[in-house]
């Protein structure tokens, strides 16, 4: 704050004093009565001069003071002037600061939307960039497809015309061979008539006498098979008549039902599918599925084709499932077929140890079955 101006009035002073002079006690005491009125007087002067020297020094302690406040009263003036002045600057300065704030947040918005445009801007050409590569990948394997297509199916034609080209080559080698197999059967057909013409007179005589033999031959035939047939049953009935005294001696005395042979071995008997003995049973079904199952009828597929009867066969196998021997009860009057049983069922030797039980009780068992041929082999 500014030092206080000093007023250019001058302030009045107070008259000097006169000099008091101090009697001496014997002008007092001759003086005394008409100096104490003067001294009185003095002193009522003084006094007044004193109170006017002490009014004017008052009045001028006034107009100082009058012209302290004036100054002051001018001093807050200014000090109020230059405060509004201050504040008219401050609020000018705020004012510039508030416009150049708004200009800057104006320039900043606008360069946040340029900026936001150029975004927006690359945003879209990206994706017009990621569509053009997407379109372009689409059409890049919509051609591979094509193309993959376009080989697939050349491939296929490919295949189709050699397929096409390996079927008329066949076609034609068949057509081929067809005509060079009736060209033999022709040149064939002409050497038979030509040889059934130079056989045919002898041929007619032969014929009538063969006729004769043959009669004759069918008659001693069919003698000789009703003799055998007689035979067989002959013997089927001896052999079935002999099972059945066994059988009802092995009822009769259980201690002789192992029946030793002379080897001392025991023996076991089935004829057919049923027998008390369970294991007997189970094990004979398991030997007769080895032949029904698997593909032994091939051996005999042609062969059956010739007439003949069903042949009954007895199979006796040992403890350790070996073949002991093989006895045909009934023939199927083919010596061919017979001796294909007797392969098929060396083929499928051995059949498997006895089980526990069963080998307690048994060193061989024999299996009767009548074997049945269409389109597998069935045991009965």
């Amino acid at each position: 704050m500014p030092a206080a101006k000093k007023p250019d009035i001058p302030l009045p002073t107070a008259p000097a004093a006169p000099p008091i002079v101090l009697p001496t006690m014997v002008e007092v005491k001759k003086k005394q009565p008409e100096e104490e009125a003067l001294e009185r007087a003095r002193e009522q002067a003084r006094l007044e001069q004193e109170k006017l020297a002490a009014e004017k020094l008052r009045q001028s302690e006034l107009i100082a003071e009058a012209q302290r406040e004036a100054t002051r009263q001018e001093q807050v003036k200014q000090k109020a002037a230059r405060t509004e002045q201050a504040a008219r600057i401050e609020t000018a300065r705020i004012e510039a600061e508030r416009q150049e704030l708004a200009r800057q947040e104006t320039l900043r918005k606008e360069q946040a939307k340029q900026e936001e445009m150029t975004r927006q801007e690359q945003l879209r050409q990206e994706a017009a960039r990621a569509e053009q590569a997407a379109r372009a990948d689409a059409a890049r394997k919509e051609a591979e497809r094509n193309e993959l297509a376009r080989q697939e199916n050349l491939r296929r034609e490919a295949i189709r015309q050699e397929q096409a080209r390996q079927e008329e080559k066949s076609r034609q080698e068949a057509a081929h061979q067809e005509a060079e197999r009736k060209e033999a059967a022709r040149q064939e057909q002409v050497r038979q008539a030509q040889q059934d013409a130079a056989r045919q007179d002898a041929a007619k005589q032969e014929a009538a006498r063969l006729e004769q033999a043959r009669k004759e031959q069918a008659q001693l035939e069919k003698a000789k098979q009703e003799a055998e047939r007689e035979e067989r049953l002959r013997a089927i009935g001896r052999q079935l008549n002999e099972e059945a005294a066994q059988r009802d001696a092995a009822l009769k005395n259980p201690s002789r039902s192992l029946l030793p042979t002379v080897s001392g071995l025991r023996r076991g008997w089935l004829f057919g599918r049923a027998d008390p003995n369970a294991d007997l049973v189970q094990y004979a079904e398991a030997m007769s599925k080895k032949f029904e199952l698997n593909m032994a009828f091939d051996m005999l597929r042609e062969l059956v084709k010739q007439r003949h009867v069903p042949p009954m066969v007895t199979v006796a196998i040992r403890a350790d499932g070996s073949v002991e021997k093989v006895t045909f009860v009934v023939s199927s009057g083919v010596p061919a077929i017979d001796e294909a049983i007797r392969k098929v069922i060396a083929t499928y030797a051995p059949f498997g140890a006895f089980p526990p039980a069963l080998s307690r009780q048994y060193d061989v068992i024999e299996v009767r079955r009548t074997w049945v041929f269409d389109t597998a082999i069935r045991l009965q």
